[in-house]
């Protein structure tokens, strides 16, 4: 039975982070039918279900952040739940090994990265008893620059653009409407929002986090959490921030409210946020031999991306340049750059995520950074049959956790294009104003894609830091990102943030 157990939970993992389930792909498809061709928006979306299909075709990771593994597990009584959770961390050992997850389990402490997914507290795993004859095991795999998007609020409190939340039906409304707004696009939007109302601050989380495992097309046997999922659903997308907070149709694929009783000095308003690429599944299990029986989440009809996926390079019309930079790159071609442009990048570029910059601020950089590209992005790494690291996954990290570190860097090693998600802040726009930087988004979650565009690694440095923190020294060719930042004190982020905070304001009124 064990045998048959582990390779069930194997199987979970690996069709999790690399095969979309059917609900999600069906509002993914219905969000890029409403988007106007040649904006971008419709090129993001191009990218992400050219991205799908490829992780398809590639059974490789859909995103290269495979995040904490969380799984929800219902046994029958009597079920050894011990021999489950062996089960378990030899699957998620396995699935790391085999490039399916990416070694995310680091120790908070020394920041000592365990290399199998393995460690105290990871993976999450929560135990229900239920008087079934089966086990039901599903699995969310939730990464970090959604998980950081994150908030809870404790009501009543005043909101930015909607004043006022009461301990009532309309004052939760405008939480979860500002939770909308303050993710813009640093995770991954288009995204889906779990929602808890009540508990403490620990149950209203784990109730949130529940809610992202129903079915986006079930429907709340609560009519008023229904009547406040729905209005969401349709207002949230009202916002304009859109697919990667480039502005746009979709801000908004899903949002799931549930509530819980809380004691009466506290009111919570729990909100769990999950990008586009949302990822998680669940199977039946016989109890007694440990195979599975049925997948989950398979109603309805499937949408197959191969067959209608566009060029993800498709173009985005009108007043867009395109342009083809290749490293060393010149301030004189940085100053060329304006916010919209579309950059094709040939030649090298350096990962270096939170270890990589924190370390820069003290130490020497490994090799010559000037005129250079720094790509934030923590990559699935895996070894061919002759020793040599190839990319199985290498799409964006968030980069607003680089703004303490970023603008120094670039002025101090003379490092001309940054590239990651979801834009950066006042203080590294100043950098690039002021040094002759840009800052390039590319789109969030489509590391398929983007490990496409890379043609070879050509060496490591501080691996000391883990796989994921590493410098890895990239050769790409015909790797597309967008201009968000430019050396002109323009930022795209800024504006979008702007304009949907004055579309928020239009929602402060009473409603319910």
């Amino acid at each position: 039975m064990i045998e048959a157990l582990k390779k069930s939970m194997y199987n979970l993992i690996v069709e999790t982070s690399t095969k979309l389930p059917k609900d999600v792909r069906r509002a993914i498809a219905a969000a890029k039918a409403k988007e106007n061709a040649g904006t971008r928006a419709a090129m993001s979306l191009a990218t992400i279900t050219n991205n799908i299909k490829m992780a398809d075709e590639n059974i490789s990771p859909i995103c290269q952040d495979t995040g904490m593994p969380t799984f929800k597990i219902k046994t029958p009584v009597g079920v050894n739940q011990i021999e489950i959770k062996k089960a378990i961390y030899w699957a998620i050992e396995e699935a790391t090994k085999d490039g399916k997850l990416r070694p995310n389990s680091v120790d908070s402490l020394t920041g000592a990265n365990s290399g199998d997914n393995l460690g105290a507290g990871t993976p999450v795993i929560k135990f229900e008893q239920w008087e079934n004859d089966y086990i039901d095991a599903r699995l969310i795999l939730k990464g970090g620059g959604c998980e950081n998007k994150n908030i809870q609020y404790s009501l009543p409190c005043e909101l930015e653009g909607l004043g006022r939340a009461g301990r009532d039906l309309d004052g939760i409304r405008k939480c979860v409407m500002h939770s909308v707004y303050q993710a813009q696009g640093q995770g991954c939007s288009a995204g889906v929002i779990g929602v808890g109302i009540g508990g403490d601050r620990t149950t209203g989380y784990e109730l949130a986090k529940e809610q992202l495992f129903r079915s986006l097309d079930d429907e709340n046997s609560n009519e008023q959490l229904k009547e406040l999922e729905e209005y969401v659903m349709e207002n949230a997308n009202k916002l304009g921030i859109g697919t990667m907070g480039f502005g746009g149709e979709t801000t908004l694929l899903g949002c799931k409210v549930g509530v819980i009783n809380r004691i009466p000095a506290s009111f919570f308003v729990s909100v769990a946020y999950n990008c586009w690429a949302y990822r998680r599944l669940g199977i039946k299990i016989n109890a007694a031999t440990g195979d599975v029986t049925e997948w989950l989440y398979q109603e309805g009809e499937e949408i197959d991306f191969s067959e209608q996926a566009e060029q993800a390079e498709d173009k985005v019309a009108n007043k867009t340049r395109e342009v083809v930079l290749q490293a060393p790159i010149t301030e004189e071609q940085i100053r060329e750059l304006k916010v919209g442009d579309v950059v094709t990048i040939n030649g090298m570029m350096y990962t270096g995520r939170d270890a990589i910059h924190k370390h820069l601020t003290t130490n020497d950089a490994p090799v010559d950074l000037d005129g250079q590209i720094i790509y934030h992005c923590g990559p699935v790494m895996l070894k061919d049959d002759a020793g040599n690291w190839k990319v199985a996954a290498a799409g964006p990290t968030t980069s607003i956790r680089e703004e303490p570190y970023q603008g120094d860097i670039m002025k101090k090693f003379g490092i001309r294009a940054v590239i990651g998600k979801g834009g950066m802040g006042p203080k590294t726009l100043a950098a690039l104003q002021e040094h002759g930087g840009v800052y390039l988004n590319a789109i969030g979650g489509a590391a398929q894609y983007y490990a496409d565009c890379i043609k070879s690694v050509e060496g490591v440095d501080l691996m000391q830091f883990g796989i994921p923190e590493a410098m890895w020294h990239l050769k790409v060719e015909g790797f597309t990102a967008v201009v968000t930042m430019d050396s002109h004190g323009n930022s795209l982020h800024a504006d979008v943030d702007k304009s949907s905070l004055e579309k928020l304001e239009q929602f402060k009124e009473p409603v319910f």
